[in-house]
């Protein structure tokens, strides 16, 4: 079980208490981070120590309504009138540059901004860089107060490696600045310095932009986090220091430290003697907890999250990041409880920024292998369409067929709208698993027979319509299928093996499968399975040291059931009873309905 739900939570336990920013090509991103407009705020509790940064600052911040363009009095003339709709025409057609020049010419006739705004915008849509920035710069110059405008002029100038052009700018935006903003100003210039391509010429611009505000906290911050993005840690350390030395008790400045820190011993020692100092320090607390998930210290970062959630129990970043960790460490109990609350409080308080999908899905799994099936599916029930929602919906088939209720399953699966052949195969061979699995194996076989009418090159059809052919004892229909899913993948190990381990199975063309086996052995040496069938192989053939050799091999890396059900059978045949039946009492142990072993047993009258 704690192994089942480490595959759902490790990958999500950090991000369950860290900031999630979009990401954006160059074109589309140039502005996006370009002036104090665009740093967005990120859910308390939730963001990384740089986003911290700016966001503590932005919280100073009253926003400032931004000057109406001044519009030149152009009268609408025929010949506008005509070159903004051709352009226009032309840009949907497909036409980008003749559409942009038009509009860009009519721009510097009229010296309308709208008119050279709409340009840069055609060039952006063709993701035509230059272009651009001879059009933001030309709506620049003609609506100078327009703050959108100077975004993407500063956002370009970072991609054309011109920073010169953005020095009087952002010198001026600093000096304007009323000093309650002038800190965040500073950290988001370091956001948008660190876009730019020539590093070091960004590096000294922004020490010269902060040489005036040295006395500042916010100055060395930013100093410090484009060291550290530029790889100078030893300067991003040193800065930082002054930093902190100017404000001890600066959750910004602690947290920049521990970002910058040499290693993650430092991290730990920086952020544990801050909140011994100021323990009410709630972001230097959750920088701390995902310091301890990233060095997989879980017991710890549960503690640190527990301290949390006493100042704020509706906090929804701890209940999710508390419903993790007590799963991932094994505690269910506690896990289900956090999770639940979770769950609870987004369903009172909607929060576009967040889903419970993961949560419910974890709740959904821990009911399931407690055998509570109907609470299982209250939870799977709740999942909404999206990436999850395909996984919930197979997952509830097979919790119906579970109950007994075949037919039910069949309809959830019936029901899914498949968004491309990937989703229709996940679905078909989930309802081929159930059919076998209810002992309707020639059901199973005509369902996924009909899928692969549809889909005659699908690898993972071929592989699972060869595997249920076996089954029926259609070795024509398997060999056929899997010699096809060779030629079409002549990588696919699996192929090889499956159809290698068949005819050694049935003790027939055994030269044969051992040239398959060695084949799927050398693309997997590894795998244990593989070394099982060249174990098997063996044995049919008569060297019995060497099977039992690849036999123990194949165990020691994987206690199979049915591999031991092997190894036991040629221990049993070299005269070795009591070790085979030790091995296969083991094997009964561990699965007690395991057919192989009955047939093995019946087949050579063994006892236990």
């Amino acid at each position: 079980m704690k192994k089942t739900l480490a595959i759902v939570t490790l990958s999500t336990l950090l991000s369950a208490c860290a900031g999630v920013t979009p990401g954006n090509d160059a074109t589309s991103s140039a502005a996006a981070a370009s002036t104090p407009a665009a740093a967005t705020p990120a859910a308390a509790s939730t963001a990384s120590p740089e986003q911290i940064t700016s966001r503590k600052l932005a919280t100073r911040v009253m926003p400032v309504k931004p000057p109406e363009e001044h519009l030149p009095s152009v009268a609408l003339t025929k010949e506008i009138l005509y070159k903004v709709l051709s352009s226009e025409i032309a840009f949907q057609r497909g036409s980008w540059q003749s559409a942009y020049v038009t509009l860009l010419g009519a721009a510097q006739q009229t010296r309308d901004p709208r008119l050279a705004r709409r340009a840069a915008e055609m060039a952006l849509s063709a993701k035509q860089a230059n272009e651009a920035l001879v059009a933001i710069r030309l709506w620049r110059e003609l609506a100078p107060d327009s703050e959108e405008a100077t975004q993407y002029y500063l956002g370009f100038i970072m991609l054309s490696n011109n920073l010169a052009e953005a020095r009087p700018i952002l010198e001026k935006r600093l000096l304007d600045a009323p000093p309650q903003a002038r800190g965040v100003m500073m950290l988001q210039i370091q956001r948008l310095l660190a876009r730019a391509q020539d590093k070091p010429g960004a590096f000294a611009l922004l020490e010269q932009l902060v040489a005036p505000y040295t006395a500042m906290s916010e100055a060395h911050l930013a100093l410090a986090q484009e060291a550290f993005s530029i790889g100078n840690s030893t300067r991003a350390q040193e800065e930082a220091k002054i930093a902190l030395n100017i404000k001890p008790d600066s959750e910004l400045a602690i947290l920049t430290s521990a970002q910058v820190a040499a290693d993650n011993t430092e991290v730990e020692r920086i952020l544990t003697d801050f909140l011994k100092k100021y323990p009410g320090s709630r972001e230097v607390r959750v920088a701390y907890a995902r310091t301890l998930i990233d060095q997989k210290q879980y017991e710890k970062a549960r503690s640190q999250f527990e301290i949390l959630l006493k100042s704020d129990k509706q906090d929804v970043t701890t209940l999710l990041a508390l419903g993790l960790l007590n799963a991932q460490i094994g505690d269910l109990k506690a896990a289900e409880r956090y999770l639940i609350s979770y769950v609870d409080q987004l369903a009172r308080h909607p929060d576009e920024a967040r889903d419970s999908t993961q949560a419910l899905l974890i709740l959904a799994q821990i009911a399931a292998d407690r055998n509570d099936i109907d609470t299982a599916l209250k939870w799977l029930a709740q999942v909404e369409p999206g990436d999850a929602y395909l996984d919930a919906q197979l997952r509830r088939a097979q919790l119906l067929s579970k109950r007994g209720d075949l037919d039910g399953a069949r309809r959830v699966l019936a029901e899914i709208d498949t968004n491309g052949e990937h989703e229709k195969t996940q679905v078909t061979q989930v309802e081929a698993q159930l059919l076998r699995e209810a002992n309707h194996p020639q059901e199973a076989f005509k369902v996924l027979e009909t899928a692969l009418k549809a889909q005659p090159d699908n690898p993972d059809l071929l592989y699972d319509y060869a595997m249920a052919a076996e089954k029926l004892n259609n070795l024509t229909a398997m060999e056929v299928a899997l010699r096809k899913l060779i030629a079409l993948a002549p990588e696919n190990q699996q192929a090889y093996n499956a159809l290698g381990y068949s005819l050694a199975e049935r003790n027939i063309r055994l030269p044969e499968a051992l040239v398959l086996i060695e084949k799927a052995l050398t693309l997997a040496p590894q795998d244990p399975f593989i070394v099982d069938s060249m174990g098997w192989v063996q044995y049919r053939m008569g060297n019995l040291n060497e099977a039992e050799t690849r036999l123990r091999n194949a165990y020691s890396m994987l206690p199979d059931p049915e591999i031991g059900v092997h190894l036991g059978e040629v221990l049993w045949v070299k005269g070795q009873k009591n070790d085979a039946q030790k091995l296969w009492r083991e094997v009964r142990q561990k699965d007690p309905q395991n057919d192989a072993l009955k047939n093995t047993l019946a087949r050579l009258g063994a006892k236990l």
